[in-house]
């Protein structure tokens, strides 16, 4: 009887995903009241019939094709069956022996790194999102740092370790793993920007490199570079700083969570070139590739300190399989199946088909970029380089674009964030759904008319 329950329920969550287009982006009241726990459960219909009047109007609609905070995917037909796979299986890809599931992993990060023109060196671990890949690049840094200095920090601790972290534009979750690691979140070293730009200036990173060498011969560096940053989606010059890194035994790790997508739109020799010489690099499926929330990945040509930062054994966890198992290379030692969801998209929809997704939001942001650079009441606050556009209110204070980006969110039609650009604020909107079209920034262009 629960099995037809649950047919039923899903059923129903399929009829409101079609609703995602007319429903309110934000919820209008997202305060769900305390209620004591109950000593008799209510029952599986009991929750559905919660969910459905209480818990559900409080929710926004984050997965539909107006959403346009943070860097948001939404969750395409294929990944969303998948991830309901992956739950009804419950499969445990802590390593392989019992289970067809780690080897779907693997060769689901094979296929990442055929998308993306990365050499077949490259290999890693499905994680949570990228903070948590980003924690593994710190740790993965730090390890080899310890290594120049005969340390294995992973068995004997950081003390002793002489290295450095250098960075122009970090994002928040990278700021957040260095804290995590031992780092510490204020001692990264800031190397200057471009002019107008969050991308990293080459002469900066070389005059800090030199001086923190000659301060200290022993110290090893530790350089973290974007590929697409989360404001300006400006790119640090990779093939450069690659170059630099060899040249001062440089750890090199690349946050490119959302910018690596570019790759399917200008190739390798496009805005992330040299990417592939990065020693680790961060990427989140769940933005750009429209898997379900959560789902990141880390990637390293350097598997075996990867191994050697995250390995502990246990008797009752060994088994036969020759392959180094998950457990031993990510943070967690039980793990869901969560590269089914990016195993069937792309197996759905194939290297073209992401593409096209790609191109579309792109061209969606030029469409709004266009339409904000001709209007009257606002001004486009840097040109759109890719998929986010920034903007305020003409001549307005801070306060004025606070107040209308308030507004454009309290019409439900649309969500957009707060930022910064160049000490002032601003209105961000980033484009990453596959369900949205030209329709939609239509839609958002006609409540923004109204505030004018």
């Amino acid at each position: 009887m629960e099995h037809m329950h649950l047919i039923s329920a899903l059923a129903e969550q399929l009829s409101h995903q079609g609703e995602l287009n007319n429903r309110p982006v934000v919820a209008p009241n997202d305060t769900y009241p305390y209620f004591a726990l109950p000593e008799s459960g209510f029952g599986f219909s009991g929750f559905c019939t919660e969910f459905k009047h209480q818990i559900e109007p409080r929710l926004s609609g984050s997965n539909g094709p107006r959403y346009w905070g943070f860097v948001t995917g939404g969750a395409n037909p294929t990944a969303t069956y998948a991830d309901w796979l992956v739950t009804s299986l419950n499969q445990n890809v802590s390593k392989g022996g019992d289970s067809a599931a780690s080897n779907i992993e693997r060769l689901t990060l094979k296929w990442l790194a055929e998308l993306f023109e990365l050499p077949n060196t490259f290999d890693g671990v499905f994680t949570t999102g990228a903070t948590s890949a980003n924690v593994l690049g710190a740790l993965v840094a730090r390890q080899y740092a310890g290594r120049q200095s005969g340390i294995n920090v992973a068995l004997d601790g950081f003390y002793g370790v002489e290295t450095k972290v250098l960075s122009a534009t970090p994002h928040a979750s990278m700021v957040k793993a260095l804290g995590f690691a031992g780092f510490g979140q204020k001692q990264w070293e800031a190397i200057k920007t471009k002019s107008n730009s969050e991308a990293l200036a080459l002469d900066s990173l070389i005059s800090n490199l030199k001086a923190l060498k000659l301060q200290n011969p022993k110290c090893v560096p530790i350089v973290i570079a974007s590929a697409g940053t989360v404001t300006g989606t400006d790119y640090d010059d990779l093939d450069s700083i690659a170059k630099i890194c060899r040249e001062y035994q440089a750890w090199l790790h690349v946050d490119a969570a959302f910018g690596i997508f570019e790759r399917l739109v200008a190739g390798p020799n496009g805005k992330s070139k040299g990417l592939e010489y990065a020693d680790s690099i961060t990427l989140d499926c769940h933005k750009w590739l429209n898997v379900p929330y959560d789902c990141g990945v880390f990637l390293t040509r350097h598997i075996e300190i990867l191994k050697e930062t995250c390995h502990v054994d246990a008797p009752y966890l060994a088994n036969e399989d020759a392959e180094i198992p998950f457990m031993s290379i990510g943070i967690e030692n039980s793990r869901r199946f969560r590269a089914l969801p990016v195993f069937a998209t792309l197996l759905s929809y194939g290297r073209d088909g992401v593409t096209e997704q790609i191109k579309n939001n792109i061209k969606c942001a030029e469409q709004m970029a266009t339409w904000i650079r001709r209007s009257e009441g606002f001004e486009l606050v840097k040109d759109c380089l890719l998929n986010v556009v920034l903007f305020k209110p003409k001549n307005g204070s801070d306060e004025d674009t606070r107040n209308v980006l308030k507004k454009v969110n309290q019409s439900g039609k649309v969500f957009m964030t707060p930022g910064r650009w160049q000490g002032q604020s601003i209105i961000r909107a980033a484009f990453s759904n596959w369900r949205t079209t030209n329709e939609d920034v239509e839609i958002a262009v006609r409540v923004l008319s109204e505030l004018e």
